[in-house]
């Protein structure tokens, strides 16, 4: 490999969100890489600081080309420049569109087991969180289609927010399922706002569908929210951008991200996405092959040494979803158990829906020898949990 991801970073006594454990400690948790991002964005970083002067700024036109670009040659779907709105992270993004385009007690509908900040989004803006599980048989999930299009037809379902690819389950929706669900969202006057910001990691022989891309309704019916944050390992700098090919919707959602002040760019976030998205391919690359080994590490570990645990198939993030039913205890208790007696820090699964109460969510973008460490903890503190909790 032309990059290095094997080489550990020491990220203690950095301000980070992640490493902000107690020493000793092995956090796996937040989705944040613990590599490096490519060395050809660090360069325009450092040449941009090296200026010296960090006035106010605004978003040049090579950031649209950027965006333009890559997501023509990566995945076939080409914007147009009107289409892109600058902002500062996915997040802030959400939570200024629902502001905006729905109004207080309305329904906004998540597919669970999903990305647990959807629902203070919609909860901390006086919206109501709508449930759709997703049917898990077999190891594998699917969408229950006549659940969702029963919430979907309520007349108080104003939003679907759709995860694609979804976390934390991996999965890559495919383009029929993606039509399926803009059909309905379309019939029952639901705007569909996409989060897309796994889009660039899946595994290497895999691609994902901008779901845009999909159709005319699709298209007119949807916003979606793109970076190279979680690709390129840049959340900090708080770079992101939202795609809204409908005019009238894109308006709603300009004016949603002017008036929370989230479309104002720092002088580094638009620099990183433009350097990213032309510059950083190979790197990706070579990211995308080493966290599909990792994934493929941690299978067969599991599957060898610790058949309490099954491994959800995933075909896209860096982030696995881990099935504990046959522990056959609280898996928000085992993972305190875990982080307390090993040090390793998991995301309890209860926090993505009460359809994931029986699962942990594991961060695998680290070094091998990290991911080794981590292994062996989860090992050492699940059979020392069920040692201690009878449940074998």
């Amino acid at each position: 490999m032309k990059y290095d991801f094997d080489t550990p970073i020491d990220r203690k006594n950095t301000n980070s969100l992640k490493w902000d454990v107690s020493e000793g400690e092995l956090p796996m948790w937040v989705a944040d890489m613990d590599f490096k991002t490519a060395p050809e964005i660090c360069a325009d970083i450092e040449k941009r600081a090296a200026h010296g002067v960090f006035g106010y700024s605004v978003v040049p036109d090579e950031w649209y080309g950027a965006y333009a670009d890559w997501w023509g040659k990566r995945h076939g779907f080409y914007l147009k420049r009107d289409w892109l709105v600058f902002c500062t992270g996915v997040v802030p993004a959400i939570s200024c569109i629902i502001r905006k385009l729905t109004t207080p007690a309305e329904n906004v509908l998540v597919q669970t087991p999903v990305y647990n900040i959807f629902f203070n989004s919609i909860l901390n803006n006086g919206r109501q969180v709508l449930e759709s599980e997703l049917k898990y048989n077999s190891g594998k999930y699917e969408i229950d289609f006549e659940d969702l299009e029963r919430k979907l037809s309520d007349p108080q379902t104003s939003m679907m927010i759709l995860c694609n690819p979804h976390n934390p389950i991996g999965k890559i929706w495919d383009r029929d399922t993606l039509e399926q669900i803009g059909e309905l969202c379309s019939k029952y006057n639901v705007i569909v706002l996409s989060d897309e910001i796994h889009c660039d990691l899946t595994d290497p022989s895999k691609e994902y569908v901008p779901f845009a891309s999909v159709s005319e309704k699709c298209m007119e019916n949807s916003i979606t929210c793109i970076s190279p944050s979680k690709a390129f390992n840049l959340a900090g700098l708080q770079t992101a951008a939202v795609m809204v090919p409908n005019a009238n919707l894109r308006h709603k959602v300009w004016r949603a991200l002017n008036t929370d002040e989230a479309a104002e760019p720092n002088v580094f976030s638009a620099e990183a996405a433009i350097s990213a998205f032309t510059k950083g391919g190979e790197w990706l690359d070579e990211l995308r092959c080493y966290i599909f080994e990792n994934k493929k590490i941690t299978e067969k570990f599991i599957a060898e040494r610790l058949p309490e645990i099954y491994v959800v198939p995933s075909e896209a993030t860096y982030l696995l979803w881990l099935d504990c039913s046959g522990i056959k205890s609280s898996t928000a208790d085992a993972a305190r158990y875990i982080r307390k007696n090993t040090g390793l820090y998991l995301s309890n699964g209860s926090q993505y829906g009460s359809c994931g109460k029986n699962f942990m969510r594991m961060n695998i973008a680290c070094p091998r020898s990290v991911l080794e460490d981590g292994l062996f903890r989860l090992e050492k503190g699940i059979k020392a949990y069920m040692n201690d909790k009878g449940v074998f």
